[in-house]
């Protein structure tokens, strides 16, 4: 469950206050909009740890419990400068917003704090596909996992994770959600080669798969890039996938290690809020 589905279900039963960085200047831990809520018994998310974190979690706890200033009708505003006196030397300041939430700001919270769910098509249900749902699961994305074989998906996955079943497996590729990044390990290199194709084929028709990884070494993917060529994709398309996957370096093969190597790339794709 992502961050803000566990603080709608949280206000189903306590209220809760809601720590935003309203504004930010010089180096600091986190971008505006940033946002942690606070309740007596826990926290959702992070607006950036260390003492800052600390003292605003402390002041958020005195407001719920009465012993501090209570919020006007305007959410309060604290600056926290980031030198000495909070023992971090970022050096920039930070102005958080506190306000007080109940089970009625759920709706507007929704459009409040929107996920930002990037789209992400994971083709394969092996070790792999399961070590990186399990990782990717915890950042902002919307995984589409698709696999050919029937009952391959394990139960108990998070909400932002939709299982779906495909044969061919290539076939899923057109209804792919725009702008997704694709993943390719099918148990089958058979498979492997005709979801690639079906990638270049969408790209070359709509260009909005800014990813296309495909698991394999280095030899793997010479002899795909061959009989994709054959199939007459030409170099600068098959120069659209990456293949071996993962940030270099990483010479772990477990699927674990693959799998935090992969989300490593994927980080590396995405602008700077």
């Amino acid at each position: 469950m992502n961050p803000i589905s566990k603080l709608l279900a949280r206000l189903a039963t306590h209220s809760a206050l809601l720590v935003t960085v309203h504004a930010a200047r010089g180096s600091v831990p986190r971008e505006v909009g940033a946002w942690m809520a606070v309740w007596e018994g826990g926290v959702i998310d992070t607006i950036g740890g260390g003492r800052l974190e600390w003292d605003a979690i402390a002041h958020a706890r005195a407001l719920l419990a009465g012993t501090g200033k209570e919020p006007g009708p305007q959410p309060e505003r604290v600056l926290y400068r980031l030198g000495p006196s909070l023992g971090q030397c970022c050096g920039g300041e930070v102005e958080l917003q506190f306000e007080r939430l109940s089970q009625a700001d759920v709706p507007s919270l929704r459009a409040r704090l929107p996920a930002h769910e990037a789209p992400l098509a994971l083709f394969g249900g092996g070790h792999v596909g399961r070590a990186l749902v399990h990782v990717l699961s915890t950042l902002p994305l919307a995984i589409t996992w698709i696999d050919s074989r029937d009952e391959i998906f394990p139960d108990g996955l998070t909400p932002g994770v939709v299982c779906e079943h495909s044969d061919p497996v290539q076939a899923a590729v057109p209804a792919l959600a725009s702008g997704s990044c694709v993943l390719i390990m099918s148990f089958s290199h058979a498979e492997d080669l005709d979801i690639a194709a079906a990638c270049l084929t969408r790209q070359r028709e709509r260009g909005d798969l800014p990813y296309i990884g495909l698991i394999g070494s280095k030899t793997k993917w010479a002899s795909f890039r061959s009989r994709l060529a054959a199939r007459g994709f030409l170099d600068a398309e098959l120069a659209h996938i990456t293949c071996p996957i993962g940030i270099p370096g990483i010479a772990d093969k477990r699927p674990e290690a693959i799998a935090i190597a992969v989300a490593a790339q994927l980080l590396l794709l995405q602008k700077a809020p």
